[in-house]
């Protein structure tokens, strides 16, 4: 039972660290890419709270081993809470669909959403803009004379999102009431009407 409740205070600890160092750092730092800069700040609480965990006696009930195993813990559920919250909440077109219904007093006609999306979404988050930082950032493109280009690391990660898409998302999903493999070669009838190629 002492260990139990050590193991909750420890934990308690790594999220208090985990929260204060998050929100300093939205807060007073310049943020580059919201999942990146949340993943560092999961690594810092985790390290701090792992320092204090071998360094105070409170704590020395845990042997290595077990201390070790907190720590990974702590590395992963720092990671989980990057995805899951900051993230998500940033790119989520769910999320913006939910604020979007609640801003225009609770209700949307449905043949609207379109508009909604070109027209207001695109423009309200800087959809494109943000994309781009992120990806510059992540290394996968680079923008030369006005042309943005695939890195080489650019390409690897297209090829293998692609070969993912094609063959290990659901063929049977559900879109509107009607299930459907759409989404698993959304390009297959793309037809080009504008030429996007760079000079």
């Amino acid at each position: 039972m002492k260990k139990l409740m050590s193991a909750i205070l420890a934990t308690l600890i790594f999220f208090f660290f985990l929260f204060s160092t998050y929100w300093l750092h939205i807060n007073y730092f310049k943020v580059n890419v919201i999942l990146y800069s949340s993943i560092i700040d999961g690594l810092i609480a985790s390290v701090g709270a792992t320092i204090l965990l071998f360094k105070l006696s409170r704590f020395y009930i845990f042997n290595n081993f077990e201390k070790l195993q907190m720590a990974i813990i702590w590395l992963i559920s720092g990671y989980i809470f990057a995805i899951s919250i900051p993230t998500v909440i940033d790119r989520s077109l769910s999320f913006y669909i939910l604020e979007k219904i609640q801003q225009r007093g609770g209700g949307i006609q449905l043949e609207k959403f379109e508009e909604v999306f070109t027209k207001e979404y695109i423009t309200e988050h800087r959809l494109v803009d943000v994309r781009l930082t992120e990806q510059i950032e992540s290394g996968t493109i680079k923008i030369v004379k006005g042309c943005v280009k695939l890195t080489d690391r650019g390409q690897r990660f297209a090829k293998f999102s692609r070969f993912f898409r094609e063959n290990f998302l659901p063929k049977k999903r559900l879109i509107m009431g009607k299930y459907t493999d759409d989404l698993t070669h959304p390009f297959e009838n793309d037809e080009i009407t504008v030429n996007y190629h760079c000079n």
